[in-house]
Formats: structure tokens, C-alpha cells, sequence
């Protein structure tokens, strides 16, 4: 009886437990999903003017775009220039300490560029900023 209560010992001995090495994976995974940033675009891509003093903002950021042909883009989709103000306010709910960068293409009418400016400090924020892209000389 000695030799049976043996094998079976020797069998319960050589397999490998993988339940600790899994709940590992599985905190780093959470840790990674909860630290990493979310960037927000605005939907479209504009052909920003350049400037020899454009700096790069480091903080999160509540983009809008302003094309050419007159189209404002927050948050992926094109909106009207009277909700400008409702979709920043919505969104600054979700980043208290963001700015809004307008994004403004360098054919865009400056008229609709000063409108979208003012609708996002009717909403509430003061820190507007122009993005621009860094002159290449």
C-alpha cells in the first residue's frame, strides 16, 4: 500500500499551477487600462498655419476643428456652430481641467473661428488657445 500512496503523490507533484501567474496578467491588464491616457480628436484633419512661437500643450485637451469649407468638428462629428457651447460644457464635465484648443485650418474663415472662440467661453472656459503648427526652417 506504501508504493500506491507514493505514485500518487509523484503525480499531484508535477503539475503546474497557473491560477497565481493569471491573476497577475489580469491586475497588470486593469492597472494599464485604468493609467492609460484617452486622447480625444476632433474628427477631422485640418491644415493648421504655421508659427515660429507654437508650443505644445501638455494638458488634456477639448479639441475643435474648423475646416475650409465652414464645417466645426467636436468630439468625431460635425456640429453646428450654436451648439458649440452644449458640447463643451458636456465635455468639460468629463475634464474640469482641460482646455480648448480650436483647431482652425489656415483657408478657414476667420469670422467663424472668433464664433467658435466665443461659444467656448460662453461655456465657461478661459483658457482658449489657437493651435498652430511649429514653423519647419
Amino acid at each position: 500500500m506504501s508504493l500506491r500512496r507514493r505514485s500518487y503523490r509523484e503525480e499531484d507533484d508535477q503539475g503546474i499551477d497557473l491560477t497565481p501567474m493569471l491573476d497577475v496578467v489580469f491586475i497588470m491588464l486593469i492597472f494599464f487600462i485604468v493609467t492609460s491616457s484617452f486622447i480625444k480628436e476632433s474628427g477631422v484633419e485640418v491644415n493648421r498655419p504655421q508659427a515660429e512661437t507654437a508650443s505644445n500643450q501638455e494638458k488634456g485637451n477639448i479639441l475643435i476643428a474648423v475646416t475650409a469649407d465652414g464645417q466645426v468638428w467636436l468630439d468625431k462629428q460635425a456640429v453646428d456652430v450654436r451648439s458649440v457651447r452644449a458640447h463643451v460644457e458636456r465635455l468639460r464635465q468629463e475634464q474640469p481641467e482641460g482646455i480648448v484648443v480650436v483647431q482652425a485650418d489656415q483657408d478657414a474663415r476667420t469670422g467663424l473661428v472668433v464664433q467658435v472662440m466665443d461659444q467656448a467661453r460662453l461655456a465657461g472656459v478661459r483658457d482658449v488657445a489657437l493651435a498652430a503648427s511649429a514653423e519647419s526652417r
